[in-house]
């Protein structure tokens, strides 16, 4: 019986000694706990929410603009694009001291669509209506020209050009767009990717 009560009372200490530190259970570091939206690059077209503690009226809810700047109540543009949010708030805080006592700033991102933004294709210069499309899988030059309305009047289509990021440059290809268009040339009807912009320059008169 003395050695079935002392095991018991073995058992008991073990149990206690475990609630003391959690049950065996070890938290996470604070850097794996925290959201990774903490960490993330505003980018272009993201939509952010500035707030400005006991001064509503100065809270905005805005896209980013395609120069990476958002335009802020009292202080003007402010640099959004490739920060996080807690170093916009920084900088919105900093500049908004020179017309609000202790000013207290939280950026939020609402709408993380910048990844969107960065996969359209652009059809700019002489066409019809400039556009900016989502990209799809399998789309041509020719796709991309028809949805911009295709080439106005004053085009010199023959001289149209893709741009394309590649690295740190650009990488340009010529496209022959009345070859395309008026002969059925295929050969400079390239598959489109992401970003891609397309240009058609308006011929000499």
């Amino acid at each position: 019986m003395r050695m079935f009560r002392q095991v018991i009372v073995m058992l008991l200490l073990v149990a206690l000694a475990a609630c003391s530190t959690g049950g065996g259970l070890v938290e996470a570091p604070p850097e794996q706990q925290r959201a990774p939206v903490e960490d993330y690059a505003i980018g272009i077209d993201d939509i952010v929410q500035v707030t400005v503690w006991r001064n509503p009226e100065l809270g905005i809810t805005v896209p980013v603009r395609p120069d990476g700047r958002i335009s802020v109540p009292l202080i003007g543009d402010v640099m959004a694009a490739g920060l996080t949010p807690a170093q916009v708030a920084a900088d919105i805080q900093e500049k908004l001291g020179a017309y609000v006592r202790d000013p207290q700033v939280a950026v939020i991102l609402t709408d993380l669509r910048s990844h969107e933004y960065l996969s359209r294709v652009r059809v700019t210069g002489a066409v019809r209506s400039p556009v900016s499309i989502p990209h799809r899988q399998g789309m041509t030059v020719l796709d991309a020209v028809l949805a911009a309305g295709g080439v106005n009047e004053f085009a010199a289509p023959d001289r149209s050009s893709l741009y394309r990021k590649s690295g740190s440059g650009t990488t340009s290809y010529a496209i022959r767009l009345d070859k395309i268009i008026n002969r059925g040339d295929l050969s400079t009807n390239f598959t489109v990717a992401p970003g891609d912009i397309i240009t058609v320059p308006e011929r000499a008169f």
